[in-house]
């Protein structure tokens, strides 16, 4: 009743579920936002199993522009160096839940 009283007033009514869900979304989005292009390019050939040797030839760069590409994607997605965690691996699960 309180939304069909808002609504009439001339406000609106959002189904919770679906503004999580909408928000959920954006969340996973802004992860990968801050990549650029090449960036994303980069994670998403990761993400097919490549090394870094087989992204540089697909790319046509060279080894050392992947490593700083792949560098620039831990920084970027807050992925520090650590003992127990694989920041490639996880690089590749932020890329996939996007």
């Amino acid at each position: 009743m309180d939304a069909v009283t808002r609504v009439a007033g001339g406000g609106t009514a959002l189904d919770p579920e679906v503004v999580a869900q909408l928000l959920g979304r954006s969340r996973r989005h802004d992860v990968l936002a801050s990549l650029t292009p090449r960036e994303r390019e980069v994670l998403g050939l990761m993400a097919e199993g490549r090394t870094n040797s087989a992204i540089a030839a697909a790319l046509v760069v060279s080894h050392g522009a992947v490593e700083k590409h792949v560098s620039n994607i831990f920084l970027k997605l807050g992925l520090a160096q650590s003992d127990t965690d694989h920041r490639r691996v996880l690089a590749v699960l932020a890329y996939l839940n996007s």
